[in-house]
């Protein structure tokens, strides 16, 4: 493992608030959940994964049609380095995480099927399906 590669890669707000997503959440994430969580520009957040996945902070894999993209908790050092980013990160970009939770609910079969919303779409479509 890089350590200088993974601490690089976290020195972006953006990033750090991706990966943030990630130990919070503890879930597998695509792009269009992340781009509406961050609230950020579909290159924005892609250019950002691409240099997280680099680092070898993050590993992807596809599932039908959406990349879905997770922690790489293979390697001991990463696995203990985001018990203390969650720690840490806990009370940081909370909007972010209350985002993510409205979208993950929007899943089906534990599985996105939305795309990108606005958000004025997204904040309606969780208002129908909590109502179900």
């Amino acid at each position: 493992m890089e350590y200088v590669s993974v601490f690089k890669a976290l020195g972006d707000e953006t990033r750090l608030r991706i990966v943030n997503l990630f130990v919070q959440s503890g879930e597998r994430l695509c792009v269009c959940e992340m781009v509406d969580s961050l609230q950020s520009p579909q290159y924005t957040v892609s250019k950002a994964l691409g240099i997280l996945r680099n680092a070898g902070v993050l590993n992807s894999g596809r599932q039908g049609t959406w990349v879905y993209n997770q922690l790489n908790e293979n390697d001991e050092f990463l696995k203990s380095f985001f018990k203390v980013l969650k720690v840490h990160l806990a009370s940081k970009y909370l909007e972010d995480l209350q985002r993510l939770k409205k979208r993950l609910f929007l899943r089906e079969n534990g599985v996105c099927v939305v795309g990108v919303a606005l958000n004025e779409q997204l904040e309606n479509e969780y208002q129908k399906r909590q109502q179900k």
